[in-house]
């Protein structure tokens, strides 16, 4: 039977959403957001779902690439700073090839740094989810379920 596996992966600081900036990120955590995308999508859910998280852009850049040796078939990123500066993430999004939605917990148009109202990896996504909290998550997973063939 085909199967979507996506993996959900947070960059810098997001390890403590929750309790980082709660007027800016919520209040929810990423132990939050799992349970939420269970109760969203069900037991057993209609895909298969993996979770990972780095500080570092090496890590994130890392992950990503294994990804594709996995066979990963979407990618559900907040990539946090490193959206906006990361030329690397960019390229490396660029070439491995699966399919991705970017993911901001905040609205980053609305930021009042300019710097947070570019993003070098939204070129190389399906799409971008921003200013839903966590709830931008699962609204990404929908799109890449509806949008991402399975693999066998």
């Amino acid at each position: 039977m085909a199967v979507q596996r996506f993996l959900i992966l947070n960059g810098p600081n997001l390890g403590h959403i929750g309790t980082r900036q709660p007027e800016i990120y919520g209040h929810q955590s990423l132990q939050d957001l799992e349970a939420i995308l269970d109760s969203m999508f069900g037991q057993p859910r209609p895909f298969e779902l993996s979770y990972a998280q780095s500080n570092s852009e090496g890590g994130i850049i890392g992950r990503l690439e294994k990804a594709r040796e996995e066979g990963i078939t979407g990618i559900v990123l907040n990539a946090g700073a490193y959206t906006h500066t990361s030329l690397a993430l960019a390229d490396c999004l660029a070439w491995i090839g699966i399919p991705c939605v970017e993911v901001h917990l905040s609205n980053t148009l609305a930021r009042h740094e300019p710097l947070r109202h570019q993003s070098l990896i939204a070129r190389h996504c399906l799409g971008v989810v921003a200013g839903f909290g966590v709830m931008g998550y699962a609204m990404a997973l929908q799109g890449l379920a509806d949008h991402v063939q399975p693999t066998r």
